[in-house]
């Protein structure tokens, strides 16, 4: 996977909302990525505190 989600997240969903995979999950305090993530990117323009990078 090249995108990450750091504890910069705030669990707001944006992000659920802009993968066309449907690859971010609920998971521990925030969000997390799993593995039918594709490395689009359409999720790091969605949120808004900058919490997905690649990685």
């Amino acid at each position: 996977m090249a995108y990450k989600i750091t504890d910069d997240c705030i669990a707001c969903g944006a992000c659920t909302d802009s993968c066309p995979m449907g690859a971010i999950v609920e998971g521990g305090p925030g969000y997390m990525i799993t593995a039918d993530c594709i490395d689009c990117g359409a999720c790091t323009d969605s949120c808004p505190m900058g919490a997905i990078v690649e990685g």
